[in-house]
């Protein structure tokens, strides 16, 4: 456990990608509580010049997959949009993702949520800021990606 990992080495700061956010969370939420005095530092997500993101998983993808994957960046652009526009109404958002991912024919939505990027419960109503995080499996391989969406 990661817990143990920083009592053994005490780092001063641990580095972690935003696209493993929920995961990235919980380590520095766990940091705050265990007070470690360590500095957990979310980095961005690296990203193809087409906006998927950087994972060893798309080289599971068939030509027509890796095309049809860039749909979950497109979703989180469109989210993003869809805020700029005033709409702050998560179930309305996550019903228009969910139109644009299923049109590629490969995908299959595992989860898409629209969460307190703090607490990482749902929201129901965009606030000030909100993550969505998304699983969408492309034939069988399974991508996640995530946005920081603020109003």
């Amino acid at each position: 456990m990661s817990d143990d990992l920083f009592n053994i080495v005490r780092p001063q700061v641990a580095y972690f990608g935003q696209k493993d956010f929920q995961q990235a969370q919980i380590i520095k939420r766990m940091v705050e509580n265990l007070d470690f005095g360590l500095k957990v530092k979310i980095l961005p997500i690296i990203r193809e010049k087409d906006g998927l993101a950087l994972s060893s998983r798309n080289t599971y993808l068939s030509a027509l997959q890796r095309k049809e994957a860039v749909v979950l960046y497109k979703s989180l652009k469109l989210a993003k949009q869809l805020v700029k526009e005033g709409n702050r109404n998560t179930l309305t958002i996550k019903k228009r993702l969910r139109k644009l991912i299923n049109s590629q024919k490969a995908t299959r939505i595992d989860y898409l949520e629209i969460v307190d990027p703090k607490t990482l419960r749902p929201v129901k109503r965009i606030r000030k800021a909100a993550l969505l995080a998304l699983a969408v499996f492309v034939g069988k391989t399974r991508l996640i990606d995530n946005a920081l969406i603020k109003q």
